[in-house]
């Protein structure tokens, strides 16, 4: 494992004698783009605000780029919480130039700044954030988040709300951060957001981690899927289907066979089947998360994703 930028080792916190995190690990790569993924309600903002020591966690030990005191190292951190919170009455300008101070960085400076990122995003500076849409001022607060130049950026949820141009204009966000060498951990419900972006992800479902890795690593838990279609309806090659092969609309549909495809590739050529088409994908990360977790994701993010 290269160096970390966050590791989290046994984390456990309970509300009211509710467990709501249980011994969570998690190891973040410095320079990556990590996800926590989770259904509502499965811990994630908790074990980042335990991250970030917004609050303490009853047990375990956490260190943020090579701190084990979160809270000295927050000049070096850009955090954007799942409530979003702006002033009204500020500009675009004078909002990001606000929340650089709060990291360390001057008025002037951060004004300076703030000017150049609006103008690189196409939003403006001196419009009062009352008069934004709602997707135009969580942007601004994005970058907020961003123009002190932390090392760290923690987003919890960040796609939420936002309309499909803005989530790609977000992810477009994401990875230019990364390229400069941020590391960017995010949470989110919406699964497509982690498969495009991350490497690494962690599944946290019931307050703990359910898969922790790769995310080919989480799909290769699943086997792929194969799609066929022949010129030739019947002929004897049908008994090389394996027994979940079902028919829909013209087209074979089942899951690759342990012993691969060939021997079904072989009986489709003695018999002269004439195959038309033949296509083995691999299982999408969505559909590991359900075989992980054991339930559906939120069907509406889903559908915005």
């Amino acid at each position: 494992m290269p160096d970390l930028a966050i590791s989290a080792t046994g984390l456990t916190k309970t509300f009211g004698g509710v467990p709501a995190v249980r011994g969570i690990d998690l190891a973040v790569p410095a320079g990556s783009i990590y996800g926590i993924l989770g259904p509502n309600g499965a811990g994630k903002t908790t074990t980042l605000r335990m991250l970030l020591g917004i609050i303490d966690p009853d047990g375990g030990e956490r260190r943020i780029l090579g701190s084990a005191d979160p809270l000295a190292v927050a000049p070096l951190v850009g955090y954007l919480p799942e409530e979003r919170g702006l002033y009204p009455g500020m500009t675009g300008r004078e909002a990001i130039a606000f929340m650089g101070a709060l990291r360390g960085l001057s008025l002037a400076e951060g004004r300076r700044r703030a000017v150049a990122l609006l103008a690189d995003h196409g939003l403006p500076a001196d419009r009062p954030i009352r008069t934004l849409s709602k997707g135009m001022a969580q942007l601004v607060q994005l970058l907020g988040t961003m123009v002190h130049e932390p090392r760290l950026i923690v987003l919890d949820e960040p796609f939420s709300g936002l309309d499909a141009i803005n989530q790609q204009r977000l992810e477009g966000l994401i990875r230019a951060q990364a390229a400069g060498g941020a590391t960017i951990l995010f949470s989110t419900h919406v699964i497509a957001h982690a498969e495009r972006l991350c490497e690494r992800i962690a599944i946290i479902a019931g307050g703990e981690v359910r898969f922790e890795g790769e995310i080919a690593t989480a799909r290769a838990r699943l086997p792929s899927r194969v799609r066929l279609s022949t010129k030739v309806a019947d002929g004897a090659w049908h008994a090389a289907l394996p027994a979940d092969a079902v028919l829909r609309d013209g087209v074979w549909q089942f899951q690759l066979p342990q012993g691969g495809i060939e021997p079904l590739l072989a009986a489709l050529i003695d018999a002269k089947a004439g195959i038309e088409t033949l296509a083995i994908e691999p299982p999408s990360l969505h559909e590991a998360f359900v075989a992980i977790v054991g339930a559906e994701p939120d069907p509406v993010a889903e559908a915005l994703s």
